[in-house]
């Protein structure tokens, strides 16, 4: 199971720095955005579990975005805003936000509201529609629900859960470079010594697994900063 992600839409950039460290320090994946059009691309690059939205952003509103999204989403959302009357709260609340976070707000405080948030049903809804899909890339498909790699000429690739696990992350973030760091982070749970080293073997592993096919495995390695998964991922 990977790591929950959540999209941070905070356009002051201390702000948004230290809370994107807080929370990937406490097992979160962090996509930082400072406006509208950055959340919408961050959108499009892969299933987000959570949003965190703050109100006062440059351009479009926190609360236009949160009638925007629940249009068609149900992703949870927490407003944070240095509003924090009880009228603030009740309007947030009202446009279909989960939880309400005043600034000033501390660390302990934003993990506890996101974790209640996540434990209310949003981690397990995405998961759940996560778990019903089928990816395909450059010729590979990936069975979430039989956690099965298929290779482009039909044959079943032999995967360890940790291996799979890295699969489904990169495909998450397809086109998108990982830091080590945060693959350290998703790895935990499936590697008790998760160290850039061991990241790194578990990455030789599963590029070596997909060269099988005869060509050249997607991942490419970033020199200093992580790895990517180099090819357009479709979802059935």
């Amino acid at each position: 199971m990977t790591a929950p992600v959540i999209i941070l839409v905070e356009d002051d950039p201390a702000l948004r720095t230290l809370t994107t460290r807080a929370l990937q320090e406490n097992g979160y994946v962090v996509r930082p955005c400072g406006s509208a059009p950055e959340m919408w691309q961050a959108l499009k690059t892969g299933t987000a579990d959570l949003v965190l939205l703050d109100i006062m952003l440059p351009g479009t509103s926190g609360i236009d975005l949160c009638r925007s999204l629940r249009k068609d989403s149900e992703v949870p959302i927490i407003f944070i805003s240095a509003k924090g009357s009880e009228t603030d709260r009740v309007i947030g609340l009202e446009l279909g936000a989960d939880d309400y976070l005043a600034k000033p707000f501390g660390t302990r405080e934003l993990v506890a509201r996101v974790r209640a948030v996540l434990r209310r049903g949003g981690v397990e809804r995405a998961q759940t529609e996560r778990a019903r899909g089928i990816l395909t890339f450059d010729g590979w498909t990936v069975s979430l629900p039989r956690r099965e790699l298929t290779s482009p000429s039909g044959g079943v690739i032999d995967l360890t859960g940790a291996e799979f696990d890295l699969l489904v992350t990169l495909l998450d973030h397809a086109q998108r470079v990982i830091a080590r760091e945060r693959l350290i982070e998703l790895s935990r749970t499936r590697l008790g010594d998760s160290s850039d080293r061991s990241i790194d073997v578990l990455v030789s592993r599963l590029r070596r697994k997909l060269s099988s096919a005869g060509k050249d495995a997607p991942i490419i390695t970033v020199r200093g900063v992580g790895y990517m998964l180099n090819a357009p991922v479709e979802r059935k």
